[in-house]
């Protein structure tokens, strides 16, 4: 199974509550590289590569999660470039 390129601009109440930390842990344990950033315009970007069924699975749990948080999300895929090897925090 090829590998999938996504990034995921999260809106919403997102910054101060945990999100980056908790869209880490959730990447981690799926085995996804990349990172995930605060922004100034307050909203928080996702940008990792992986499968598509663990892609899925972490946007499924991020929503799950910080539904409280989250008003909004936009989702764009693209192909792996395969430039990760890690998944962290950028701040």
């Amino acid at each position: 199974m090829s590998k999938m390129r996504v990034r995921i601009i999260y809106s919403g109440t997102v910054h101060g509550v945990g999100f980056r930390f908790t869209a880490e842990r959730i990447a981690i344990s799926l085995g996804l590289t990349g990172w995930v950033q605060n922004c100034l315009d307050g909203t928080v970007e996702v940008l990792c590569e992986g499968k598509e069924p663990d892609i899925k699975m972490l946007v499924d749990r991020i929503n799950k999660a910080m539904s409280a948080y989250i008003r909004s999300s936009k989702i764009t895929w693209k192909d792996a470039t395969g430039e990760f090897s890690s998944f962290g925090i950028k701040f």
